[in-house]
């Protein structure tokens, strides 16, 4: 029986474990668990006391949406990207000053020539004729620095690379959290903001990397936590969507309490707990066939099960070293079966289609799982083995 994602919040909040470390599909949930665990450990209320400290410091969909850029439409020149402040950025500017740490890992994770800017505080003529003040930290410009007195002027940086700057942010700041907590004496610390802070939650920051960015970040991430001193009462809940991410995790922080989150038809969800040496080389493929096995002995198959279908036929012809997914598909149809899974996974006419399938389109799911089930020798092995 599902359950409410407050549930599975407080079945995380109860957790002794260190370190716990969830796998999810996109749109399971993830963002979503990550608010309601936010809104349990420190919840919002109307009158703040000036001296209130978090609990809770994550990393989510959210934290993104603090950023926000002014393309400059009427000049098409002087293109920023818009800070709009919270204790998160006042944190890692105003208050701890890693702007150049920031500049400095972001160019690790992107090139060493892009060069972020951030304001110093200045005043402009509001619409009103009155005096603004910018305040500093609040926008940053970019450009590539080529060494000599030439300029690419203010450049408009791509989605991957500004995720990868707001990512930059909190991977500082964290820096500085576990740096701060590990010094047991509270007296002793340079500042007493994260005294009462709990939890870390990371949501998914790695929707735009290469694999070995990724790889990099999961192992950034890992040394940070192994540097937390278990004394200093710091525990860290990690979502993703990429199995190598995921893979990378837990070999790098030793056993970590896992999950797989799912999402049931009626909005309730489970937490599974996943043991053992698959989570060394998480068995992504294992996950797909027994999702489309559980949608078929339910007679749930929906359109998108064409999508898992065509991964679970790619991850499989990968392994196995053929040239293309096709090839795996039964040979006297295989023609018209890829174009069944090409059209119904990548169909450009989304809004005009249903989710539910004709019982032909259901049957067509049941024979291309069971014709890879039972022709490739590999799966067949790797599917008792689950």
């Amino acid at each position: 029986m599902g359950q409410t994602l407050t549930k599975i919040a407080e079945t995380l909040r109860d957790a002794s474990k260190k370190v716990q470390l969830i796998y999810a599909f996109n749109a399971t949930g993830k963002t979503r668990l990550s608010r309601e665990f936010r809104k349990l450990i420190d919840p919002k209320i109307e009158e703040q006391d000036d001296g209130r400290r978090p609990k809770v410091l994550y990393y989510n969909a959210f934290t993104e949406d603090l950023f926000y850029w002014d393309n400059d439409l009427d000049g098409d020149i002087n293109r920023k990207l818009r800070i709009q402040p919270n204790a998160f950025t006042k944190s890692a500017f105003e208050d701890l000053g890693l702007d150049f740490n920031v500049i400095t890992v972001f160019q690790q994770y992107t090139q060493r020539n892009l060069m972020p800017h951030f304001n110093q505080e200045y005043m402009i003529n509001g619409k009103d004729g009155k005096e603004v003040t910018i305040p500093a930290f609040s926008e940053v410009t970019f450009s590539l620095e080529r060494g000599t007195d030439t300029s690419t002027g203010n450049l408009k940086i791509s989605k991957g690379e500004e995720s990868n700057f707001i990512w930059s942010i909190f991977y500082c700041l964290l820096d500085q959290v576990i740096s701060t907590r590990n010094i047991l004496e509270v007296e002793d610390r340079e500042t007493d903001q994260f005294n009462d802070l709990k939890y870390i939650f990371i949501d998914d920051p790695v929707s735009s990397l290469d694999e070995n960015h990724l790889i990099q970040l999961a192992v950034d991430i890992a040394v940070l936590i192994r540097r937390s001193d278990n004394t200093n009462g710091l525990k860290f809940i990690i979502t993703t969507h990429s199995p190598l991410f995921f893979n990378v995790l837990y070999n790098e922080l030793k056993k970590p309490a896992s999950y797989m989150l799912k999402r049931f038809d009626d909005e309730t969800f489970e937490l599974e707990k996943t043991d053992g040496d698959s989570n060394k080389s998480f068995s992504y493929h294992l996950y797909l066939k027994k999702t489309l096995e559980e949608a078929i002995e339910a007679d749930k198959i929906e359109r998108y099960h064409f999508t898992l279908l065509r991964n679970l036929y790619e991850k499989t012809s990968n392994f196995l070293g053929y040239e293309k997914w096709s090839d795996l598909l039964p040979g006297d149809q295989k023609l018209y079966l890829q174009r069944i899974i090409n059209f119904t996974s990548h169909s450009s006419l989304s809004n005009e289609v249903i989710a539910e399938l004709t019982s032909p389109e259901k049957q067509t799911v049941k024979l291309l799982l069971e014709h890879l089930s039972k022709n490739y020798k590999y799966y067949q092995k790797e599917a008792q083995n689950a």
